[in-house]
Protein backbone atom coordinates (compact mmCIF):
# COMPACT_ATOMS: atom_id res chain seq x y z
CA UNK A 1 0.00 0.00 0.00
CA UNK A 2 1.32 3.27 -0.74
CA UNK A 3 0.62 6.02 1.97
CA UNK A 4 1.28 8.94 -0.71
CA UNK A 5 -2.02 7.95 -2.40
CA UNK A 6 -3.82 7.39 0.65
CA UNK A 7 -7.46 8.49 -0.74
CA UNK A 8 -9.83 6.91 1.85
CA UNK A 9 -8.88 4.94 4.93
CA UNK A 10 -9.87 1.24 4.62
CA UNK A 11 -13.25 -0.33 6.25
CA UNK A 12 -11.32 -2.34 8.51
CA UNK A 13 -9.72 0.84 10.10
CA UNK A 14 -13.09 3.04 9.95
CA UNK A 15 -14.16 0.18 12.02
CA UNK A 16 -11.94 -1.01 14.62
CA UNK A 17 -10.98 3.40 14.97
CA UNK A 18 -15.15 3.17 15.70
CA UNK A 19 -14.95 0.41 18.32
CA UNK A 20 -12.36 1.55 20.03
CA UNK A 21 -14.47 5.06 20.47
CA UNK A 22 -17.64 3.20 21.50
CA UNK A 23 -15.35 1.43 23.77
CA UNK A 24 -13.83 5.18 25.49
CA UNK A 25 -17.56 6.16 25.26
CA UNK A 26 -18.76 3.80 27.55
CA UNK A 27 -16.29 4.21 29.80
CA UNK A 28 -17.01 7.64 30.05
CA UNK A 29 -20.84 7.05 30.32
CA UNK A 30 -19.99 4.41 33.00
CA UNK A 31 -17.58 7.39 35.22
CA UNK A 32 -20.38 10.16 34.58
CA UNK A 33 -23.97 8.19 35.07
CA UNK A 34 -22.68 5.25 37.69
CA UNK A 35 -19.58 6.59 39.09
CA UNK A 36 -19.56 4.64 42.60
CA UNK A 37 -19.44 1.12 40.51
CA UNK A 38 -16.93 2.17 38.55
CA UNK A 39 -15.01 3.44 40.77
CA UNK A 40 -14.95 -0.10 42.64
CA UNK A 41 -14.19 -1.70 39.18
CA UNK A 42 -11.51 0.30 38.81
CA UNK A 43 -10.42 0.12 42.62
CA UNK A 44 -11.03 -3.97 42.54
CA UNK A 45 -8.89 -4.09 39.09
CA UNK A 46 -6.09 -2.26 40.59
CA UNK A 47 -5.91 -4.45 44.03
CA UNK A 48 -6.47 -7.87 42.36
CA UNK A 49 -3.45 -9.79 43.04
CA UNK A 50 -3.37 -11.71 39.79
CA UNK A 51 -3.48 -8.73 37.59
CA UNK A 52 0.12 -7.46 36.54
CA UNK A 53 -0.59 -3.68 36.13
CA UNK A 54 2.47 -1.41 35.69
CA UNK A 55 2.11 1.67 38.09
CA UNK A 56 -0.20 0.27 40.13
CA UNK A 57 0.89 1.64 43.22
CA UNK A 58 0.44 4.78 41.45
CA UNK A 59 -2.72 4.74 40.06
CA UNK A 60 -3.73 3.34 43.82
CA UNK A 61 -2.50 5.95 45.48
CA UNK A 62 -4.31 9.03 43.23
CA UNK A 63 -7.81 6.72 44.26
CA UNK A 64 -7.12 7.22 47.86
CA UNK A 65 -8.74 11.21 47.42
CA UNK A 66 -11.77 9.75 45.78
CA UNK A 67 -13.11 13.49 45.09
CA UNK A 68 -10.04 14.72 43.67
CA UNK A 69 -10.17 11.46 41.61
CA UNK A 70 -13.59 11.99 40.29
CA UNK A 71 -12.99 15.63 39.21
CA UNK A 72 -10.12 14.35 37.40
CA UNK A 73 -11.50 12.05 35.47
CA UNK A 74 -14.19 14.12 34.81
CA UNK A 75 -12.27 16.58 32.97
CA UNK A 76 -10.07 14.33 31.16
CA UNK A 77 -13.39 12.39 30.22
CA UNK A 78 -14.95 15.79 28.83
CA UNK A 79 -11.95 16.60 26.95
CA UNK A 80 -11.51 13.24 25.57
CA UNK A 81 -15.30 13.32 24.38
CA UNK A 82 -14.74 15.94 22.32
CA UNK A 83 -11.47 14.72 20.93
CA UNK A 84 -13.14 11.26 20.16
CA UNK A 85 -16.32 12.57 18.65
CA UNK A 86 -14.23 15.17 16.13
CA UNK A 87 -11.85 12.58 15.09
CA UNK A 88 -14.99 10.00 14.58
CA UNK A 89 -16.55 12.59 12.54
CA UNK A 90 -13.10 13.07 10.58
CA UNK A 91 -12.79 9.35 9.90
CA UNK A 92 -15.84 9.44 8.68
CA UNK A 93 -15.57 11.99 6.48
CA UNK A 94 -11.93 10.71 4.98
CA UNK A 95 -13.99 6.84 4.13
CA UNK A 96 -16.79 8.66 2.75
CA UNK A 97 -15.53 11.11 0.21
Amino acid sequence: MNFSNFDKPPFGFVLVFLLFSLLFLSNTYKLWFKTDSYYQDVYSSLTNEKTPYPFKNFFLKRLENRKRWEVEQKIFSAIGFIAVIGADILVIMAYTR
